[in-house]
């Protein structure tokens, strides 16, 4: 599959309403778990230079842009999307690498985390060294937290206070993973 998986730019604006409208019917597909976005929003993230879209000549096959809360704390890929004539071919692994090398070159210290109720999605993220966590491992940011009222399970969320939802949370810790690369090149310590 020859694809263009890159960062979205000015060029790809015009892509808004596709991309918005792709994760509204994926929506309503699965019926949970996807919160909706303007085309706005999705124009801002690629002005911004937030985003990753593929595209199969003109043809928009998929995309994902990139959130940060608590001043880039904490980062997040969300809205990870592939157009139904693109899925079972390895794309949403690619564009999630590419969004999470992308989030790591603009906010190095920061937390990634993602939400999601995707089997697929939680594969992709454990392999790029996400684990599972308790929502109260994720940024406490209130208009992150408002981005879920679209959900269809937002009210299993507010009920159980952001304790447990339908989602899974998952974290990629930088800190963390330097702490391990630290400990497996300590020399070990001489007893004696």
């Amino acid at each position: 599959m020859d694809l263009y998986v890159g960062v979205a730019g000015p060029e790809h604006l015009n892509y808004a309403e596709a991309i918005c409208a792709i994760i509204e019917e994926a929506a309503k597909v699965r019926g949970t778990g996807i919160a909706k976005r303007k085309p706005a929003y999705i124009r801002e993230k690629i002005a911004e230079g937030k985003a990753i879209i593929a595209l199969q000549d003109a043809a928009l096959a998929g995309f994902c842009y990139i959130e940060t809360w608590e001043h880039g704390k904490y980062a997040a890929n969300s809205g990870l999307i592939v157009a139904p004539a693109f899925r079972q071919r390895g794309l949403a692994k690619r564009i999630k690498r590419r969004a999470f090398e992308l989030s790591r070159e603009k906010y190095p210290q920061a937390k990634l985390f993602g939400i999601t109720t995707s089997l697929p999605v939680m594969k992709i993220n454990t392999e790029l060294g996400y684990r599972p966590v308790t929502f109260s491992e994720l940024t406490q940011d209130e208009v992150f937290w408002e981005g879920c009222r679209s959900c269809p399970n937002f009210d299993v969320l507010t009920r159980t206070q952001r304790k447990l939802c339908l989602c899974t949370g998952m974290l990629h810790d930088p800190n963390a993973e330097a702490s391990v690369a630290e400990e497996q090149t300590a020399e070990p310590e001489r007893v004696g």
